[in-house]
């Protein structure tokens, strides 16, 4: 076991310490058994966290926002989580610490089915199976400037929201998120955007979709198969107070398409014109204005500039 003194952060920026089943360990030192429930069935849950370099120095983003999300979804699991949402947010914030990151970082928590308990057999279950939670960081700086995205059309659907609690970070069900991302790739595109059961846009393989006509701001509603993602709900919010008017309606393909500009919005990459989708040009072909406006807002934001904000923050004070 490597000596506490002697950790060493992996150059491909993970932190060299992680958090696993109660304590701090070197983030090598961790070992899964080749039983554990979640390798097999996909019965865990995630979430993805931002940590960013303010004035303050680094804050996490809505980090109470992403664990009462993580904790709902664990209920539907039946996943106990001994932490609570304080502890959680406590525990994050030593980890960040310990790790000494310098710059932009990206948190993921796993809380996941690990064991059968005593005297039962193997099987698909969900009772009867112990419960584990672990979290790593890494080092995920923000990539400077609005690039924008082109996209297809996945051939996947999204999974119906009565075939899987798409409202959860499941872990099962970012198999088809990856089907989705692969297709786009193998394409030369960067990302795959999802249709409904209905024909509707859902989601991208793991963004929340806008469009924009005339000014208005569309996007899929939360009744829809899509996961509710936090960095929607902070699009949204930072839209309306800025005085553009948003819309949570059933968006259909076509209307993407034709829509003057489109967006994604992720915790991994906040705001993310998108340039064109299926082949053709989505308003000019550039970043619209509107999805500029949005960045700089969520920029703002994240970094601690907008004042309205920032108890969305949570700062990480150097040991």
């Amino acid at each position: 076991m490597t000596d506490q003194n002697e950790a060493v952060s992996s150059p491909l920026g993970l932190g060299a310490w992680a958090y696993d089943r109660g304590r701090l360990v070197p983030a090598a030192e961790p070992a899964l058994p080749l039983s554990t429930q979640c390798l097999h069935y996909g019965t865990g849950t995630f979430e993805g966290i931002r940590a960013y370099r303010s004035n303050d120095g680094l804050c996490l983003f809505r980090a109470r926002d992403h664990y009462e999300r993580l904790l709902r979804a664990c209920r539907i699991l039946r996943i106990t989580v001994a932490e609570t949402v304080e502890d959680l947010i406590g525990i994050t914030v030593d980890l960040v610490r310990r790790n000494g990151h310098d710059s932009d970082t990206y948190v993921r928590p796993l809380a996941y089915k690990l064991s059968l308990l005593p005297g039962l057999a193997p099987g698909v279950s969900l009772a009867g199976v112990s419960d584990a939670l672990s979290m790593v960081t890494y080092t995920f700086p923000c990539d400077p400037g609005l690039k924008g995205v082109r996209c297809t059309i996945s051939s996947w659907r999204r999974p119906q929201r009565d075939a899987l609690p798409v409202q959860a970070k499941v872990v099962g069900g970012y198999v088809t998120s990856a089907l989705a991302a692969d297709e786009a790739r193998a394409l030369g595109l960067d990302d795959a955007i999802l249709l409904d059961s209905t024909g509707n846009v859902a989601e991208a393989s793991t963004s929340n979709v806008f469009a924009v006509f005339a000014g208005r701001v569309v996007t899929p509603p939360v009744t829809g198969d899509l996961l509710p993602g936090i960095t929607r709900d902070t699009v949204i919010t930072l839209c309306r107070e800025s005085g553009l008017d948003v819309v949570e309606r059933p968006l259909g393909p076509g209307e993407l398409l034709g829509a003057d500009e489109v967006f994604l919005s992720s915790t991994g990459k906040g705001v993310d014109p998108v340039l064109a989708v299926s082949g053709r040009d989505i308003g000019s072909g550039a970043v619209g204005p509107v999805a500029a406006q949005v960045a700089g807002l969520y920029e703002a934001v994240t970094h601690g500039a907008d004042s309205k904000h920032l108890d969305w923050l949570t700062c990480v004070a150097p040991d």
